[in-house]
């Protein structure tokens, strides 16, 4: 009997070690979407909020029929799979659900480690990868990309956001400055380049600089250092679990600064649930709230509110965001093309629940930044003043 040419097509492929999944979806009755997220380790504190803001996307969209693609309405699966904080993981994941899979795209994880591991892997495959949580400096600085986009804001609107806030209130320091930074991608870029040159243009006088391994848990000595320098400002770059701990080992030290910025682990929810009152007063770099005027904005916070029973965070909007430029690409495209599917998300010009997306020639859209602090358990905006809907505190409250 004579083998159908579909069949006898098929058998060649697997005879060479190519799967449906290597073309994306042959015969699809459904999109298959990949994501590794940070669900477990250091960083786990980032990947429930995205893991939400995706999963919530996606549901949507299949509620309403799904995703025309080749004139037949498709359902979005979504496939994530947990990098544990770990990069190494994060690319295996990649390389995982590309082939076993068969996700046609990818969402990314959380900071410049982990996104960028991921994206890498998918440049590689020429697979579309769509993701927030990576800021632009870190993401652009590794590669030209093709396939890999972000949306985030930029290091340099980060980095000088305390002092133009400061301007703007006219607030009174010593001007004296201490910086601790860990050694990651934007920790480097932030703590030991961008900040020390704004301080010095803005005429602080950076009286201490620290740089310490991501994985550090004692800071007892550089907190000494920066509390015999008077330091009125405190700039922190860290992950979560390290920003916690300086904190904490601030108040023990009887160190209250008049201003402490702690980017990157001041963000989760989970740095206030952790510190209590000790929290109260820190600022970190923000873009989202709900209170902006971006479509969907507020419903997007009070719908996470009312089904986790927990504080919104920005994370659900960057995430949220991405995987929608994705889906609107796909329905663009109309196709399950790999390449058509890339050249739609170049295109994409729309706001979102985070703004207006629109990706330039590095494939980044900037987010513009805000300044959040903690108060009472739940993070205000407090800058520029045209956004804020909360009052400064200042000076941060006495450690006890």
């Amino acid at each position: 009997m004579t083998t159908p040419f579909r069949v006898r097509s098929v058998a060649s492929m697997i005879a060479f070690g190519i799967t449906f999944a290597s073309f994306g979806a042959l015969a699809a009755d459904e999109i298959v979407i990949g994501a590794s997220l940070p669900l477990s380790g250091a960083l786990a504190g980032f990947g429930g909020y995205q893991k939400w803001g995706y999963e919530t996307a996606v549901g949507d969209v299949n509620k309403a029929g799904g995703i025309t693609v080749d004139g037949k309405k498709l359902k979005v699966k979504l496939v994530i799979r947990d990098d544990k904080s770990d990069p190494n993981v994060v690319a295996g994941n990649i390389e995982t659900l590309i082939s076993r899979d068969g996700a046609v795209a990818m969402l990314g994880s959380c900071t410049p480690a982990l996104v960028n591991a991921g994206a890498l892997v998918a440049e590689r495959r020429k697979v579309p990868l769509v993701a927030g949580c990576d800021p632009l400096g870190a993401f652009k600085s590794v590669r030209a990309w093709k396939y890999a986009w972000v949306m985030f804001f930029d290091e340099v609107d980060l980095a000088t956001a305390g002092f133009r806030m400061m301007a703007d209130y006219g607030l009174v320091t010593n001007k004296k400055v201490a910086i601790l930074a860990d050694n990651g991608p934007d920790g480097q870029v932030v703590g030991g380049q961008l900040w020390p040159a704004n301080a010095k243009a803005g005429g602080y006088e950076v009286v201490h600089s620290s740089s310490f391994p991501v994985d550090a848990q004692q800071f007892t000595s550089m907190i000494g250092q920066a509390k015999a320098g008077n330091a009125d400002l405190v700039l922190v770059d860290a992950i979560p679990p390290q920003a916690i701990a300086i904190r904490k080992q601030m108040a023990a030290a009887g160190f209250s600064p008049k201003l402490l910025v702690m980017e990157k682990g001041a963000e989760p929810e989970q740095f206030a649930q952790a510190l209590g009152k000790l929290a109260d007063g820190v600022l970190v770099g923000g873009y989202w709230d709900p209170s902006f005027p971006y479509p969907g904005a507020a419903e997007l916070g009070k719908r996470f509110e009312t089904e986790t029973k927990q504080t919104q965070s920005q994370h659900i909007a960057d995430s949220h965001a991405a995987a929608q430029v994705l889906m609107d690409a796909m329905a663009t495209a109309g196709s399950l093309d790999r390449e058509k599917i890339n050249t739609a998300i170049g295109k994409t010009n729309k706001s979102y629940v985070i703004g207006p997306v629109k990706f330039d020639a590095s494939n980044t859209s900037a987010i513009p930044i805000t300044v959040m602090q903690w108060q009472g358990g739940k993070s205000v905006v407090v800058w520029p003043k045209d956004r804020a809907n909360g009052k400064l505190v200042f000076p941060m409250p006495v450690s006890n």
